[in-house]
């Protein structure tokens, strides 16, 4: 078995190639980005470990636009980094696992904290210059860099943060959290927003609200840090094939799974016994 993972840099697919064998079953899924390194562990423990004649297919296109794969019959699941809205009629939302969506700078910037206001007064285009934000150290007009609407990610920063006004004209609009985390590894004056499976060298995640967004810590459980979130399977309100139905309780309760949770950077909620 092994993974086969196009590069962020463009919207990813990401399958994992099974030889062919009888009986052998491929489960196609879409959607989120902020989801796609958590799920793409997920779907290579389970099919080493759990059931060798199952083979994943999953395009990380956004999770607004695997809702809508869903929803046209294109995929049989989808991730997402939101809670349903009211045109995603016909799916049926089941809650995963936890996550934080974390507000990074680049590692030049001093600054340690910052607060869901400041956040959103810069996404508002109210706060433009780092000179305005205290401990920052800069005097330098800031470059916001956030996801597209393709996103689910999108949407949630939207309700969480811009308490659903629309983001300035000067928010630099990406199509995936990778490219998001790229953008501030490389610009001093850059502020972005990406989930916890994407936090590494290159980028410093902020302290919000005076709480870390870090699953080492555990801050997203029970749901301390500001804003930490729920990510989603998406599945039909018609009905889920038994063999995607098996996937789901495996990932939602298995020990085994949690680890693989913890270890991709996400944080189990359901999963019994997951080391810590």
């Amino acid at each position: 078995m092994r993974i086969k993972s196009l590069a962020i840099a463009v919207i990813a697919l990401v399958a994992l190639a099974a030889p062919a064998t009888a009986g052998a079953q491929t489960l196609i899924g879409s959607g989120s980005v902020a989801m796609q390194p958590v799920l793409q562990a997920l779907f290579a423990t389970y099919t080493k470990k759990v059931n060798k004649k199952v083979h994943f297919v999953y395009t990380a296109n956004g999770g607004n636009a695997g809702v809508k794969d869903v929803q046209n019959g294109t995929s049989q699941f989808a991730g997402n980094a939101r809670t349903p809205l009211p045109s995603d009629a016909g799916t049926t939302y089941i809650k995963m696992f936890l996550d934080g969506l974390c507000i990074d700078v680049n590692p030049r910037n001093k600054l340690k904290n910052i607060t869901i206001q400041q956040v959103h007064d810069i996404y508002r285009g109210l706060i433009t210059n780092w000179s305005q934000i205290p401990g920052s150290g800069l005097t330098t007009t800031i470059n916001p860099v956030g996801r597209d609407t393709n996103g689910g990610t999108y949407n949630f920063f939207l309700q969480a943060v811009l308490n659903n006004e629309l983001p300035s004209s000067n928010v630099n609009a990406l199509t995936a959290d990778g490219l998001v985390a790229n953008a501030v590894k490389q610009d001093p004056n850059a502020i972005g927003y990406d989930g916890l499976a994407w936090q590494g060298n290159g980028q410093k995640t902020l302290n919000v609200n005076g709480v870390p967004c870090q699953a080492s810590k555990i801050s997203v459980e029970p749901l301390k840090y500001p804003l930490s979130r729920y990510l989603f399977l998406v599945v039909p309100s018609s009905g889920v094939s038994p063999a995607l139905q098996k996937f789901i309780d495996w990932a939602r309760r298995s020990p085994l799974a949690g680890e693989v949770i913890l270890k991709a950077g996400a944080v189990p909620a359901f999963n019994k016994k997951a080391k810590k």
